[in-house]
């Protein structure tokens, strides 16, 4: 069924309804909107030409779902623009557009990528922010829609997907704490269901058992991933009855909000406290220098396009390795934010 005015009619609505609908115009109520996308997505329904094209991959468009807002992505986050540079290179080599498909803060992704594909405008997407139950996977894969995820789920469509190496610097962090003496470690995760999050705590927690020592439940900070979201860190911290030694921060952008909470009230990383974190270009700035995991964001995204790419009959011959599923490395840099020791001073 692809016609619109086949939809309106078993809906009972108008063909301007529809559109206005699947276009997500804000004169369309809630319900309505819910009743036309779930009568679309189970009767099969495409846009006439942009279906035909997407089918094809003809329209000369990827897109790149990524959530926005400054809770999420902070005030300063470069991790996209640099990914999408790499992305672009490789697109442009056969004439393609990379178009990036912005999700609010406030609107589920789900809901979001059902709008998306309704109006048929790409040829495949880049997929970020994976969720541990990622019911958009299964959504492209019924109607197969090329993509590629950047991270991981437990929900397994046989998709292509490159994953930082979460593993690795939860693991390296861990023995280089311990090997300082540190016993009460800190871990930190996204403030959602994000998968990173579950497989971040999962590897501190067996690299401190092979330690003999136990991730205490309290020594878990959730946030949002933002300068502000390492402020809330810090402050718990300091709240802590007994505090923990050091704090691994999973991403990026919290070191900043994480200092600053700290110095306010006199704990210095490094000298009070030992920090690891991941690199930024704004982490640059800080002192003490932070002891951080880095990474190269163009290659990364030159191969998450190639790896797409390699899914689609029109490119795949210039792909010949095929689909694949990586761990991104990251590199180890080492800083003096993890220069403090418990065995320097009693704590």
């Amino acid at each position: 069924m692809k016609g619109i005015h086949l939809l309106a009619k078993h809906l009972n609505v108008s063909i301007g309804t529809v559109s206005r609908a699947l276009n997500g115009k804000p004169d369309v109520n809630a319900e309505t909107r819910k009743r036309v996308l779930e009568a679309a997505e189970e009767l099969g329904y495409v846009p006439n030409q942009s279906g035909r094209a997407l089918r094809k991959g003809a329209t000369g468009v990827i897109g790149f779902m990524m959530q926005t807002g400054s809770e999420i992505t902070g005030h300063g986050d470069t991790f996209f623009m640099s990914v999408f540079d790499g992305v672009q290179t490789v697109f442009a080599r056969h004439k393609l557009d990379l178009v990036a498909l912005l999700c609010s803060s406030q609107e589920d992704p789900y809901d979001y990528l059902r709008r998306i594909v309704a109006r048929g405008f790409a040829d495949g997407l880049i997929l970020s922010s994976t969720r541990r139950i990622d019911h958009r996977f299964d959504f492209l894969a019924k109607r197969k829609i090329p993509f590629i995820s950047l991270g991981r789920s437990l929900t397994d469509v046989g998709q292509p997907w490159i994953d930082l190496d979460f593993e690795g610097m939860a693991q390296a962090s861990i023995d280089r704490l311990v090997a300082k003496g540190h016993r009460r470690i800190a871990v930190t995760r996204p403030h959602d269901d994000t998968n990173l999050g579950y497989v971040f705590v999962e590897r501190c927690r067996e690299a401190l058992a092979n330690h003999g020592l136990a991730l205490e439940e309290d020594l878990i900070f959730r946030s949002m991933p933002s300068e502000a979201g390492g402020y809330q860190i810090a402050r718990a911290i300091l709240a802590c009855e007994e505090r923990p030694t050091a704090v691994v921060l999973v991403n990026e952008t919290i070191a900043i909000g994480l200092y600053r909470g700290l110095e306010e009230a006199g704990v210095k990383p490094g000298r009070d406290i030992a920090v690891i974190g991941r690199h930024s270009p704004h982490a640059r700035f800080l002192s003490p220098s932070l002891t951080s995991f880095s990474l190269n964001l163009r290659d990364l995204g030159i191969s998450l396009a190639e790896t797409l790419l390699a899914t689609m009959p029109l490119y795949a011959e210039s792909y010949p390795q095929g689909p694949s599923r990586r761990l991104w490395p990251l590199d180890f840099v080492p800083g003096e934010s993890d220069a403090f020791s418990p065995k320097q001073q009693p704590y």
